[in-house]
């Protein structure tokens, strides 16, 4: 049996205003494992806004996911659902 790997996300995140939400969403979609990004704006306030996040791909890191949106100054509130299999 082969390693579990992460499959699908849906995340609760936190970012600033900027950058906007298609770029925000193409920047997710550039790490490494992850193949389609869906992005939904829940909140918003004065400074920051609230998102609903799905990532799927074949195999996403999780950690790496973290630093990368930690560039974009966004953070992830909480993992709703994850889904992984093992190949």
């Amino acid at each position: 049996m082969g390693e579990p790997k992460i499959k699908e996300l849906v995340l609760d995140v936190l970012k600033p205003h900027t950058p906007p939400l298609p770029d925000f969403a193409s920047f997710l979609a550039e790490l490494d494992g992850v193949e389609e990004v869906e992005v939904s704006l829940v909140e918003m306030d004065e400074r920051t806004e609230s998102l609903g996040v799905i990532l799927r791909g074949h195999d996403i890191d999780y950690d790496g996911l973290k630093e990368h949106m930690g560039k974009q100054g966004a953070v992830i509130h909480s993992v709703d659902k994850v889904s992984v299999e093992t190949e």
